[in-house]
């Protein structure tokens, strides 16, 4: 089965949950709508569920952070997130 890349992203707003899908112009998408912590992984999870996927076997999230704008350490921070996921297997309620 083939594996995709999902990542979860904020730079300091609500955090949006995508699966990267090359070669598409629209991607699976989920925006949470409250500021503040970091979506539990089981949060995580759960829209990953409803967007039809779930994380690959063995795999976990990572994290890196980035600037807002490209090479200048001076902005915001941009902390994005990733894990390996799959399409669900069996029935998808």
């Amino acid at each position: 089965m083939t594996t995709l890349t999902a990542q979860m992203a904020s730079d300091g707003g609500p955090w949006r949950l995508y699966v990267v899908r090359l070669g598409e112009s629209e991607w699976p998408t989920f925006r949470w709508e409250r500021f503040g912590p970091v979506p539990t992984v089981a949060e995580r999870r759960a829209v990953l569920a409803r967007l039809g996927y779930e994380v690959a076997p063995g795999a976990e999230w990572s994290w890196i952070e980035d600037s807002k704008v490209f090479g200048d350490g001076g902005t915001p921070v941009v902390l994005i997130a990733a894990v390996d996921v799959r399409e669900q297997e069996g029935d998808v309620a």
